[in-house]
């Protein structure tokens, strides 16, 4: 899949852009001209949402009414489509394919898989558990739309049931019918979530493992390990009634989930080095894309944002010399230095570069 055109209109700090992409992308300027925010309008196409923004507001640029953002891309099977979201202030987002707009923007996610690599990626290794578990289902999203819907409707259910618990808790009224009512949606929902994570883990243990014997030169093991709860969530449920309607909040299920990263059979978290956290990431991250292509069929656009800050110029270049092989597609690359970045492009892709200098 690639993205053959892309216009950007008051989007963060760019006014206007419209600019034709060939397979390696390479976006030079200083720093704060806009280079990362042309590479966060991809990944805006491609999740409804920034890669960075809190909310849709601030993407918008500062004193302007609105913003638009439309991608041409050719898929697959050769076919042109254009995808398109706008909004204006106070209104609600518009997303659309082609001339029809989504129902739900859940409806578009997976049609333009997307995988970005970032300088906040540590966030993935000293961030909360949350952080992670956002991982899993930013991967398992875009490949599996039933795995989507299952996780709407749990965290529905799960607000709900924390609504419930919460008004017991100030009302001290226990309505325990109702409660059993979500008790059962939850159940429901996590326990073929629960399952998904675990098939997932299995699968992207080795794609993980090769990545980052790549990347690292083989100079140590590393591992993932799925952590979650034992049993049926519902006897859990059960179990934890009297606590949680004190305390007003559910405090066990799949938004619990956790994934621990190793290095030697020590937490990467507290054991590893900069430079290993940095590898450790990366290989989460080429390791996502070899899933995304496998199950959707597609190749993932790659987006490497300021990658000459996360690795010296010797490894930036091993990494170049892997993502531009034929089994990747189309690659974007932010840097400060043009220079830097002609060097460091293969010979035999120099026909298939587009430099944009802001």
């Amino acid at each position: 899949m690639y993205i053959r055109n892309l216009k950007i209109n008051n989007f963060k700090n760019i006014s206007s852009l419209e600019q034709d992409f060939t397979q390696i992308n390479c976006i030079v300027g200083n720093n704060g001209v806009g280079k990362t925010n042309i590479l966060d309008a991809i990944y805006y196409l491609s999740f409804c949402k920034s890669f960075n923004a809190s909310n849709d507001l601030n993407t918008m640029k500062y004193g302007e009414e609105f913003f638009s953002v439309f991608g041409t891309y050719t898929l697959q099977d050769g076919t042109n489509e254009v995808f398109s979201c706008s909004q204006k202030k106070e209104q609600k987002k518009i997303f659309k394919h082609g001339k029809i707009v989504y129902k739900k923007l859940s409806e578009h996610i997976g049609k333009v898989p997307c995988v970005m690599v970032s300088p906040n990626d540590h966030i993935y290794i000293t961030g909360h558990s949350e952080v992670r578990r956002k991982f899993i289902d930013m991967i398992l999203s875009q490949t599996d739309p039933v795995y989507l819907d299952n996780l709407i409707n749990y965290n529905r259910s799960l607000e709900q049931r924390n609504k419930l618990l919460k008004y017991m808790q100030q009302t001290g009224v226990f309505d325990s019918i109702q409660l059993d009512i979500w008790n059962e949606k939850l159940d429901y929902y996590a326990s073929v979530i629960q399952e998904k994570r675990k098939a997932f883990f299995l699968e992207f243990k080795e794609p993980f493992q090769y990545y980052y014997n790549y990347v690292s030169s083989n100079r140590e093991e590393a591992g993932l390990e799925y952590k979650t709860y034992e049993g049926r969530l519902l006897d859990l449920l059960h179990t934890n009634y009297e606590k949680e309607k004190y305390i007003g909040h559910t405090t066990s299920g799949i938004h619990k989930d956790d994934i621990v990263f190793y290095l030697d059979n020590h937490n990467v978290q507290f054991a590893g080095s900069q430079g290993q956290q940095k590898t450790f990431v990366l290989a989460l991250k080429l390791a996502q894309y070899d899933y995304i292509k496998k199950h959707k069929g597609t190749t993932p656009i790659l987006l490497l944002d300021d990658i000459f800050d996360k690795f010296d110029f010797s490894r930036v270049e091993k990494i170049l010399s892997l993502v531009t092989q034929e089994d990747f597609g189309q690659i974007f690359l932010t840097d400060t230095h043009l220079s830097r970045v002609e060097e460091i492009i293969p010979e035999d892709k120099k026909d298939f570069t587009t430099i944009v200098k802001l």
